[in-house]
């Protein structure tokens, strides 16, 4: 066995847990799954690893969702990566939203969403003119813009960076004279999603 091998797979405590929750004996459960009592027994104990087939057999016959059974192992890739010719985009009228990372479910209230925003000259973000739960770190690649915040007015230059709260109402309007390209990260996600 070398030190990289993955640890064993144990479902016993799980499907125990199950059974005895439903009032069913070991025997009804073999029976049903067409196992013998003892592998039953034995897979519980995690004495044995289940073939596939006779988990989800144990699965079917408890009603047991296999996400349950496996949520454990779920692992995200460590890396995650979009290529250029992959992006998401969402546009909303003429502003143009392209995404730099995807929101991680596991990552629950932590999950957070990034992306280049582009916006005409003389054009306005909407979404955010209301508020809404989180937070916002903007930096501006291109152009110039000015962010209203609750009834203040916040001059940006290329290369500015911005961080507040999203509750208050916010606007980042394109006041220069060429397109404005910012990068945008905001918490928890509001345009793409999971």
């Amino acid at each position: 066995m070398t030190s990289t091998q993955n640890k064993p797979y144990h479902f016993g405590e799980k499907l125990r847990t199950v059974r005895e929750r439903k009032g069913l004996t070991l025997k009804v459960v073999a029976q049903q799954a067409g196992v013998s009592e003892s592998l039953v027994s034995q897979i519980e104990r995690n004495r044995v690893s289940p073939a596939i087939d006779t988990l989800l057999a144990l699965a079917e016959v408890l009603d047991i969702n296999l996400e349950y059974l496996f949520e454990e192992y779920h692992r995200e890739r460590p890396v995650s990566i979009i290529r250029s010719d992959e992006r998401r985009t969402i546009s909303e009228d003429d502003i143009l939203y392209a995404e730099l990372a995807k929101p991680v479910d596991s990552d629950g209230s932590r999950a957070l969403e990034s992306y280049i925003v582009e916006i005409p000259i003389g054009s306005h973000t909407h979404r955010g003119s209301y508020g809404h739960t989180g937070r916002e770190v903007g930096y501006i690649l291109q152009g110039k813009a000015q962010l209203h915040y609750e009834n203040l007015v916040y001059n940006l230059n290329e290369g500015d960076s911005i961080s507040f709260s999203s509750s208050a109402p916010h606007t980042l309007i394109n006041n220069g004279t060429v397109p404005l390209k910012a990068i945008w990260v905001v918490t928890p996600p509001q345009r793409f999603g999971h």
